[in-house]
């Protein structure tokens, strides 16, 4: 048998594992009640012919074999009525507490005979008396387990689900985390390299425009790697204010970005204080916003909003790119999802765990219109 290629395999296998379970529990279920309810019944209809045996007897006539059959029943609910409906005798019901019992029976007989459990019984001098019965206790237990097995089984699939789910997220929780620090290591090397023969030529070449330049790169270089360094450890959170932090990174971004792409903000007065890991948040607003350079094939407006209410501040990213199918909106947040032709489809998903994991927010699709561009949207608590 083939190993599953991905996790839809193990959750659909599951669900037909246990639709057979419950469908060939209810089925034997279904036919053990049934055998048991006319067996009742059979007991029933013997129990009436011992009750008009022993009223039709004569007085010298031994009767002993039906009062044997009678007194047997010890589960089976009956009342004898007259036919009038007039109760003449009754076994096995319980009386509540407190409750006229008159009442309790003449309310269980009209179930009874809406059920259609009655046998009637003739009574010479008198005329036609009815045995009315009901389903004994273990029968109607039995009659729930059922519904009790298939609610089981919901149970062990939604354990089973939940189980795949998270060993599947822990994996990949695994290997992205593995990842991002190896990358961080991997740059490590080089970087130190690059800064200390930047800082050689600032020493040899003191006046070069390009230094500065090749400076701020390598120091963009080592926050990467810083980031990539975080992932999978719980980093260190401080105050600061969310709109600098925007600015700065659609500062950057923009620099990168193509002469056709525009930049629109709206920002609310300053400061708007959140705790938060700042290169972390840095590099979601990037990510968001290199995506809508993509999703727009570098020409369009992005357009970033910052708001905010007493318990959260918001940051939207409105791209006028070709918008995300409704098919797609609950996947773009998947590691390895990606509509480009290059791309490991990383940055949404890591987005997502530096938005969720590390800082208790929220981030996702706000609107999306096909052809007309996506707003998406993060949520970070004041």
């Amino acid at each position: 048998m083939k190993p599953f290629s991905n996790f839809r395999d193990i959750k659909y296998l599951l669900i037909v594992v246990a639709a057979i379970i419950a469908a060939a529990s209810l089925f034997v279920s279904n036919n053990f009640v049934e055998k048991l309810k006319l067996e009742e019944k059979n007991k029933m209809q013997v129990w009436a012919s011992a009750m008009s045996s022993i009223i039709n007897a004569e007085l010298n006539e031994d009767v002993t074999l039906e009062q044997n059959i009678l007194s047997s029943n010890k589960t089976i609910p009956v009342v004898l009525t007259d036919d009038t409906g007039s109760i003449i005798q009754e076994n096995n019901i319980k009386i509540p507490a407190n409750a006229d019992s008159l009442t309790v029976l003449m309310e269980r007989v009209a179930d009874m005979r809406k059920k259609g459990n009655v046998i009637p019984i003739y009574m010479d001098g008198v005329g036609e008396q009815y045995v009315c019965y009901d389903d004994s206790n273990i029968l109607i237990l039995l009659s729930y387990y059922p519904y009790i097995q298939l609610c089981v089984v919901l149970i062990f699939l939604i354990i089973c689900v939940v189980a795949v789910v998270s060993s599947k997220r822990a994996e990949q929780n695994r290997v992205w985390v593995g990842l991002s620090k190896e990358t961080a290591h991997q740059l490590g090397t080089p970087i130190s390299s690059l800064m200390a023969w930047v800082e050689v030529l600032k020493d040899k070449y003191p006046d070069d425009e390009l230094l500065p330049d090749m400076s701020h790169d390598v120091e963009r270089l080592q926050r990467v790697a810083e980031r990539f360094s975080k992932i999978g450890s719980k980093p260190e959170h401080s105050l600061d204010d969310i709109v600098a932090v925007v600015e700065k990174s659609i500062e950057y971004v923009k620099r990168r970005s193509p002469s056709k792409v525009e930049y629109v903000v709206n920002f609310p007065k300053r400061p708007l204080t959140v705790r938060m890991n700042t290169p972390l948040i840095e590099w979601v607003i990037e990510n968001l916003c290199k995506n809508a350079v993509d999703a727009m094939e570098g020409n369009g407006v992005i357009t970033v909003t910052v708001s905010h209410d007493e318990r959260n501040a918001y940051i939207d990213v409105a791209d006028t790119g070709k918008g995300i199918s409704k098919s797609n909106r609950k996947m773009v947040f998947e590691p390895g999802f990606t509509t480009k032709k290059r791309g490991w489809g990383l940055g949404l998903s890591l987005a997502k765990r530096i938005m969720e994991e590390y800082h208790d927010g929220k981030i996702f699709v706000k609107k999306s219109v096909p052809g007309k561009g996506t707003t998406f949207r993060m949520e970070l608590k004041k």
